[in-house]
């Protein structure tokens, strides 16, 4: 979008926030594809008419050159003659730059000179003067400025904690799917249950409440988000997702990437957190929302780069590797059959979430058929290791590292990361057996 535009809409958006009726338009920007559904959708849930609103004037911003003339024809088809007129006459006025302020220059006091003279014996010559004692000007040392009382400085863990004494602390919910209609060109996930039944057992250990549904259509991933979201959790301390699936690419204007259910369709991760946001479930506001994708971020393989011996720790290769995603071309035939990889998803920025991915974005997560994920199995031992002493943000960069040193083949690699959008340090409670 031109910069004049962007402008006008961001000094208009009060009046279209007050005044601007998105349901009237949504399907004229639907079908000129300024937005796609997944992105209507989103400003749907985003809450009231205000906040979609609100909500659609933002995104209007990232939709290209075409999204401005657009708008304004939607307004005008949908009877919004008023706001459309606004905008038309609403010339964006530059915003000025202030100007560098220069730093004063104030000199310092003087009393006379800065050494006292006297004359020496036979003239006057002002060569021969002798210094006789420096005079009493107030020049500070570097021994005189460590004197100096300085106000401290704050402690690094001066960060507080989330409160985290409910019993049980939360809702766990985990979303395994593993079997996947014929039609939808997935392959069955095998060893996706043992990642399911490692984590039900962790988060109960965790002392969360843990649901585990197996198998779900989109339509049926959308349900159990929104039946979690109606939940009063006003009793729990915080919430917890967890989806083992194949996964893709996807549109997006934020975060990138989807889950599939086992009908094929999927659901973008972007829309998955935002069930959980402090709009939609008011009873989890302020409380942390803690989301984990085992699922591809796309077809693409990681090989890898060459570092020294030093930087890493020497892994036999794994055999028995899959990925969770649709095969992006012939090359994946050269992999065993139980080589699959696991997709990519997207997620909104809410106060209070992390948002934890199996891989980077594009790139194929890797499933051992025998013994569960790389992702899953780590991150079940760096908790099982470390929940009681290191809190969630920690583990998670060893979860990386442990990741990122292990080879499928003794070729291909893979890299988990997170977006973490929490404000306090987050310790799970770990029950004593």
């Amino acid at each position: 979008m031109e910069r004049r535009h962007k402008e006008i809409l961001r000094q208009k958006r009060r009046d279209l926030v007050l005044s601007l009726n998105p349901s009237d338009v949504y399907d004229g920007l639907l079908s000129r594809g300024i937005f796609t559904d997944d992105m209507i959708d989103e400003i749907k849930i985003s809450g009231p008419r205000r906040s979609q609103a609100r909500q659609l004037v933002r995104d209007l911003e990232t939709r290209g050159s075409l999204a401005f003339p657009a708008f304004l024809e939607c307004l005008r088809e949908t009877g919004q003659h008023s706001l459309a007129e606004l905008l038309e006459s609403g010339d964006a006025v530059p915003v000025p730059v202030p100007l560098p302020v220069q730093p004063s220059i104030i000199p310092l006091p003087v009393s006379g000179n800065l050494f006292d003279f006297k004359k020496p014996e036979g003239g006057d010559d002002p060569k021969k003067l002798i210094p006789l004692k420096p005079n009493t000007l107030p020049i500070a040392s570097i021994e005189d400025e460590t004197k100096i009382p300085r106000s401290p400085r704050p402690r690094s863990d001066s960060i507080q904690s989330y409160k985290m004494e409910a019993s049980p602390c939360g809702v766990c919910l985990i979303i395994n799917n593993v079997e996947f209609d014929s039609g939808s060109e997935l392959k069955n996930r095998l060893g996706s249950d043992i990642d399911s039944e490692k984590l039900e057992r962790r988060f109960r250990s965790l002392n969360f409440c843990v649901l585990v549904k197996r198998n779900l259509k989109c339509k049926h991933i959308r349900h159990e988000l929104a039946t979690l979201a109606k939940m009063d959790h006003s009793v729990y301390d915080c919430c917890v997702v967890v989806i083992l699936s194949h996964g893709t690419e996807a549109s997006h204007n934020r975060f990138p990437g989807a889950v599939h259910g086992v009908d094929g369709l999927s659901v973008p991760v972007q829309i998955i957190t935002n069930y959980l946001n402090g709009q939609n479930c008011p009873s989890l506001q302020g409380k942390p929302k803690v989301f984990f994708i085992q699922a591809c971020g796309g077809g693409e393989t990681d090989t890898g780069f060459e570092v020294s011996p030093d930087e890493v720790q020497h892994t036999s290769p794994r055999l028995d590797e899959q990925v969770d995603a649709i095969p992006a071309s012939s090359s994946s035939d050269s992999l065993s059959l139980s080589d699959e990889p696991d997709a990519r998803a997207t997620l909104p920025t809410p106060s209070d979430i992390l948002v934890s991915y199996s891989t980077f974005p594009g790139y194929v997560s890797w499933r051992d058929t025998n013994n569960g994920s790389w992702y899953v199995e780590t991150l079940d031992r760096v908790l099982e290791n470390n929940a009681d002493t290191d809190d969630l943000a920690t583990m998670l960069m060893m979860v990386n590292n442990e990741v990122s040193q292990i080879s499928a083949k003794g070729l291909y690699k893979q890299m988990p990361g997170s977006f973490n959008f929490l404000r306090k340090l987050f310790y799970f409670q770990v029950l004593k057996t």
